[in-house]
């Protein structure tokens, strides 16, 4: 009798995890624009598209009622050898690497390690401002850093740093900046900006989230599963630290993130669902610190209306889009998320064609940019 209860109770679990797969078989993926798709039309799709555009290959995510609803690898690591992609390889994040520092951040500022809006000359002057700018560049805040309003260019190459404008008063892209602000982070908790500082960004932030992949710095994970990206004419590169691009070990806050899609959509969740940080802090990160003028090129060629501490944004009707994108030429990033659909989207490519791939994934699933 007792043999006959476990047997009933071990059919009862057969049959619910079986009505679990169905479900999960069956669940359609909402657009942003109110669609549904079935999981299995978007794959073909996706197939198409990247045949089409000629992208080796691909790791895309797309979040429902803070949740991913959808996630797939496809096509293949290395134009020479033809090793598939699959669900564990690893992309280069490229700037997406900034949104998911400027959370790592804010978390330094509520454990009182950071002042947001303390002079960051007063924690350690920049080394490498020019003569005219050294006054002005007193003024750097990391709110102005995470809010690209500090005036440093996107890279200084090793070239004395003049400011493109008073601090605080207008815009200008910044990787510098931010690597700036990586280094004082570093110093405020006594691990310097290479490995160290990745082990401390990971225990704050990876390990919570549930990203146990996803790195700044190169570790044995990288070497076993991370793709090669891809020249303009498809050969590909090594996908290894290597001179002149990447030495593995420095935390490059502004570029340096190695992740994939559905690991990156567990950030993007956390900004959604307000996890990890006080309500507080998410509201200073998602509102419009940097609003654009008429006449920015941003706005004007895509619409986006400013920034905040992290994100970009694209003010609409009903909804505020949060977005970023990703350049490190061989590969490319995109992510967005819009709080009052509870949607989101990250996509990692190996090469440098993501806004073709976006162009043809709009007539598939909508505008996402």
């Amino acid at each position: 009798m007792f043999k006959q209860h476990l047997f009933r109770n071990f059919l009862m679990l057969i049959g619910l995890g079986l009505v679990s797969l169905c479900q999960a078989q069956n669940q359609k993926i909402t657009t942003l624009d109110g669609q549904k798709l079935k999981p299995e039309y978007l794959t073909n799709q996706l197939e198409a598209i990247i045949e089409k555009v000629g992208i080796p290959g691909i790791s895309l995510a797309i979040i429902n009622n803070n949740e991913v609803v959808y996630h797939e690898a496809l096509g293949i690591t290395n134009t020479e050898t033809k090793e598939q992609v699959d669900k564990q390889s690893i992309f280069e994040a490229a700037s997406l690497s900034k949104p998911i520092f400027a959370y790592f951040v804010m978390k330094m500022v509520e454990q009182g390690k950071l002042d947001l809006d303390k002079p960051l000359y007063q924690y350690l002057p920049h080394p490498g401002i020019t003569e005219n700018s050294k006054e002005d560049a007193k003024l750097i805040t990391a709110r102005m850093v995470l809010a690209h309003q500090t005036g440093f260019p996107n890279h200084s190459n090793g070239e004395p740093i003049e400011l493109a404008f008073k601090p605080g008063t207008d815009f200008m892209y910044s990787g510098e900046a931010y690597q700036y602000l990586a280094a004082i982070v570093g110093m405020q908790n006594e691990v310097g900006w290479k490995k160290d500082l990745n082990a401390l960004f990971q225990k704050e932030v990876t390990q919570p989230l549930k990203m146990p992949h996803s790195t700044f710095v190169w570790d044995d994970y990288l070497a076993a599963h991370k793709v090669s990206g891809h020249n303009e004419d498809g050969s590909p590169n090594p996908n290894h630290p290597r001179p002149g691009y990447w030495d593995g070990e420095t935390f490059n806050s502004y570029s340096s993130l190695h992740t994939e899609a559905q690991e990156y959509a567990r950030f993007i969740i956390a900004m959604l669902r307000k996890e990890g940080l006080k309500e507080s802090t998410f509201e200073t990160m998602l509102a419009e610190e940097t609003v654009f003028s008429e006449d920015n090129p941003l706005r004007q060629q895509v619409g986006q209306t400013g920034w905040g501490l992290g994100f970009a944004q694209k003010k609409g009707p009903d909804h505020t889009m949060h977005l970023h994108t990703g350049n490190n030429h061989d590969f490319q990033a995109y992510a967005m998320f819009v709080p009052e659909k509870d949607y989101g989207l990250v996509v990692f490519v190996n090469t440098g064609k993501m806004i073709p791939f976006l162009e043809e994934l709009y007539k598939v699933i909508g505008p996402q940019f």
